[in-house]
């Protein structure tokens, strides 16, 4: 267990519980058990994008809030310096840098996503609400879309339903970037 997941999971507690939902009912509306729940509120289950993209929909807050800890001051204008901003980083093989979180009313979330190299097996499924966006900037990624493989060099992109379980893996010994948009479906 990581100090970020246990501080994110605290997070998530305090805004379900500010927000009056209950365990069971968000679990319910997430499709995961109320135990599968509980541990990532606890800390000890590693989150996914889709997971908190799901939960930030649920609780009606953005998902770097959740991530970050920060209530950014809103505004009509985003930018994201070089090297600045929010930097989120999960166990395993996935670093992620929201390119928006301080713009007021966004219809969608920018996030460029570096992946670490991994010889393991095919990544975890998930899904989300919503469409998406992904352009590689360096690297080689291996994209799962249901039972459907594509592999992306730099400047290729893939635009998808999102709610279709997918999954990313870099190949190569070079680290992936790529920029994902993560569309809203006007929730």
């Amino acid at each position: 267990m990581n100090d970020q997941l246990i501080e994110i999971g605290k997070r998530l507690s305090e805004i379900r519980k500010i927000k009056g939902i209950s365990v069971e009912d968000i679990s319910k509306q997430l499709e995961i058990t109320e135990d599968e729940y509980i541990a990532h509120e606890s800390g000890e289950n590693d989150f996914s994008f889709s997971f908190l993209y799901n939960v930030a929909q649920i609780l009606e807050v953005d998902v770097s809030n959740i991530m970050s800890g920060q209530s950014p001051k809103l505004s009509a204008c985003s930018i994201v310096r070089s090297g600045k901003g929010l930097n989120i980083k999960k166990e395993g093989h996935y670093e992620y840098k929201p390119l928006a979180y301080t713009f007021k009313g966004k219809a969608g979330d920018p996030f460029l996503v570096t992946v670490e190299p991994d010889e393991g097996e095919v990544p975890k499924f998930h899904s989300h609400d919503g469409q998406e966006f992904n352009y590689v900037t360096s690297g080689k990624m291996q994209f799962f879309i249901d039972d459907i493989v594509y592999t992306l060099s730099k400047g290729d992109s893939v635009y998808f339903d999102a709610s279709i379980p997918h999954a990313e893996k870099c190949l190569g010994d070079k680290p992936l970037k790529f920029v994902a948009v993560v569309i809203n479906n006007g929730k």
